[in-house]
């Protein structure tokens, strides 16, 4: 008998730049090959989601569509050819590529409309993702934390480890300090960087900071950001530069507060056509300007040594979620996101809230 739900709720992007709209969604019959049908438990929200509702990369071709690339779940379904995870499995989904089939994607419909959907959505309570887009976790897992490895904290180590490639006793600049932000900080501690300077504009995303590692904060919309960095690198600059914003002028400012042979990561994208502009001969002297695509992050070997840190206390997940809202209420955690008001990162619970949960929610 099929695990197959005729319908489930879900959160769907009809317009850019407006509201998510709830709606009840129509189910397809069957799994395709390489598909997995999970039970999504928890959903992060990333500023990539932000980004595509603000349609920061131009036009969105597949409207109406499904969003959401972090969550944790139990696997109710395999299809056909899947032999990575099984009915029963606890598993965290993420957007980055790891074991098993690349599905095609799934055919959902809201009344006579067709709504897209990609290799992964978790603003839904279940998801038909591609089996290479779910890693097994152990059974006992603490299921909201196991949500963030999904993106945050695979992300945010992944640029320290395998983009910025961070030493002992570097400096680090960390600009914007969200959910990835804030794991970028705790990694950059992890491998003894010094200072760890974490910039942003609000003071509660800094406080959280200081928490997870930062040894400096700077609140960037007060002062003079760049002669504060510099009071605390000394003049010759930064080892380590990572942006999370986006912002051109960040941006600039970092690759020009960066040692001679430092490097700037980007972690935030621009929007389309918003470029930047740099003094390009330090490049052939040692300077590196990188983007990153997710941390390089291979999540079926990753995963597993992050929870070993967790399981062993040297790293802290818990205190990065800092608010828990329902499906329905995902809109007010993007206002809150946008706002700069929501200090790490939230979780949209699936389903009923317990009662201890419940003294949690935002009010």
């Amino acid at each position: 008998m099929s695990a197959m739900p005729k319908t489930m709720k879900a959160a769907v992007l009809i317009e850019l730049k407006a509201p998510l709209v709830i709606a009840n969604i129509t189910m397809p019959e069957a799994l395709a090959v390489g598909q997995v049908l999970v039970k999504i438990h928890f959903s992060g929200i990333c500023g990539s989601q932000l980004g595509e509702i603000n349609g920061a990369k131009g036009e969105d071709k597949y409207l109406p569509h499904l969003l959401g690339h972090e969550a944790s779940g139990t696997v109710l379904d395999i299809g056909p050819s899947v032999k990575h995870v099984k009915a029963g499995d606890k598993v965290v989904l993420h957007w980055r590529k790891g074991l098993g089939i690349e599905s095609e994607t799934p055919d959902f419909t809201w009344g006579e409309r067709r709504v897209n959907a990609g290799w992964i959505t978790t603003f839904n309570e279940y998801a038909i993702v591609s089996e290479n887009r779910v890693t097994t976790i152990p059974a006992d897992s603490d299921m909201e934390v196991a949500a963030l490895f999904g993106c945050a904290v695979i992300t945010g180590f992944g640029v320290i480890e395998n983009n910025a490639k961070v030493h002992i006793g570097e400096s680090v600049v960390v600009f914007g300090t969200g959910g990835i932000g804030l794991n970028i900080v705790q990694a950059a501690a992890l491998v003894s960087a010094y200072p760890i300077i974490a910039v942003d504009m609000y003071d509660n995303k800094l406080e959280l900071a200081k928490k997870m590692g930062a040894t400096h904060v700077i609140n960037s919309s007060i002062g003079d950001v760049r002669q504060e960095i510099l009071d605390i690198t000394g003049v010759s600059g930064t080892d380590v530069f990572i942006d999370n914003t986006g912002q051109p002028s960040i941006i600039e400012m970092g690759y020009q507060i960066t040692q001679p042979q430092g490097r700037v990561t980007l972690v935030g994208v621009p929007r389309k056509d918003n470029n930047i502009s740099i003094y390009s001969l330090p490049l052939h002297f040692g300077k590196t300007i990188r983007g990153s695509y997710g941390g390089e992050a291979i999540p079926h070997v990753d995963i597993p040594r992050y929870q070993k840190l967790l399981d062993a206390g040297r790293i802290e997940l818990r205190s990065l979620i800092t608010e828990y809202f329902k499906l329905d209420e995902i809109n007010t955690a993007i206002q809150r996101m946008r706002s700069g008001e929501l200090s790490g990162r939230c979780l949209i619970k699936m389903g009923e809230f317990s009662p201890e949960l419940r003294a949690k929610e935002p009010t």
